[in-house]
């Protein structure tokens, strides 16, 4: 059994849309395990790719958001659960070890951005980065892509939304403070666990805890608006600490907590399993059955208006303790609506010019 510390997933599964599959000859094989190393432990892989478009209409009625931008396709982070694993498999990966070490990184992103919140057409309305992938991943760090849109935003005067679960978020906070200014950002800092140990297993390339809540303390002090997102749930791993993490959340800074329970669609749940059984053997059974009764008996769900809280008992019990929290600590705060005038104003200016 291969372990591969540092990773979030523990498999290499091939795209379920390709009828090629590659698998490692015999002989190679022997020659890695008689040098303790593994033929999968490899470094992340960039790949810079030019995309047609970078702004996407969400459709779905519970995410919360009306478009997305994500500027990296593909995540180091590596969190074990992340639902956009499977979208690695549209671009010819597989949604296990590819999805966290072979980074598709979007080099024309500022420029798409700048192209669409230009035209006569568009109605300013807030754009989320990273609606699938951490905007602030390791890669960002050298690429900076992100800051570059948020240069892009902050020219048009337009709204931005950042979820993020990195601290390097901070090496922007110039332009953070700019955007808001004019109420034109509001950002959310996505908090699983409290217990190092758990985060290291669940999300093993993220912030430390610590870290994050850090991040929070800061941005609030300077009154840019936070979200911490207690996400995902997960029965038996993290549900015991909502309140813990609420009133963390809440002592940094925060000015409202959102949640949302795990969901294992496509192979994210052969990942999970497969993860579980090695990283938390003792309680593996016990949590993916409870995973199960919180979607109709099934580790998938995509039903609107349930995918998302869950259903059951437990699903329940998971989302009166979020009530229950939000109540304790968040009472008469909520997230601020963001300011879309200024970009029609800003718009308008510039076509007097002409």
């Amino acid at each position: 059994m291969n372990n591969h510390d540092g990773r979030g997933a523990q498999l290499a599964l091939n795209n379920r849309f390709s009828k090629l599959s590659h698998e490692p000859r015999a002989d190679f094989l022997n020659y890695c395990e008689n040098e303790k190393e593994s033929f999968r432990h490899k470094k992340t892989i960039y790949k810079e790719v030019y995309p047609k478009t970078i702004i996407n209409k969400i459709t779905s009625p519970d995410v919360g958001m009306q478009y997305s931008m994500n500027p990296y396709q593909g995540c180091e982070h590596g969190c074990v659960y992340c639902y956009a694993r499977n979208s690695h498999e549209f671009w010819g990966y597989g949604p296990g070890l590819d999805f966290e070490s072979r980074i598709m990184v979007k080099k024309n992103s500022s420029k798409l951005l700048e192209d669409k919140i230009r035209k006569k057409s568009w109605q300013a309305c807030t754009i989320v980065m990273s609606g699938n992938t951490d905007c602030y991943q390791p890669a960002e760090k050298s690429f900076k892509i992100t800051r570059s849109c948020l240069e892009v935003f902050l020219k048009y005067k337009h709204p931005v939304g950042i979820i993020t679960k990195n601290a390097l978020i901070l090496r922007d906070i110039d332009l953070l403070r700019s955007l808001n200014k004019n109420g034109l950002i509001a950002v959310h800092i996505s908090i699983t666990t409290l217990s190092e140990k758990t985060r290291r297993l669940l999300e093993p390339r993220t912030a430390s805890i610590k870290k994050r809540l850090n991040t929070v303390k800061k941005l609030s002090e300077l009154g840019i608006p936070v979200n911490v997102m207690l996400a995902p749930i997960i029965p038996s791993i993290n549900s015991h600490e909502i309140l813990a993490m609420a009133k963390a959340a809440s002592e940094a800074g925060a000015i409202s907590v959102g949640h949302t329970m795990v969901r294992l669609n496509g192979s994210i749940g052969l990942l999970f399993y497969d993860w579980i059984k090695k990283r938390m053997p003792d309680r593996a059974n016990k949590v993916m059955r409870q995973i199960e009764a919180c979607h109709g008996g099934n580790l998938n769900d995509s039903r609107f208006g349930v995918r998302m809280r869950g259903e059951g008992k437990i699903a329940e019990q998971i989302n009166d303790t979020i009530k229950i929290a939000k109540r304790k600590y968040f009472t008469g705060k909520k997230m601020p609506v963001l300011n879309t005038e200024l970009h029609h104003l800003h718009k308008n200016d510039q076509l007097r010019l002409f």
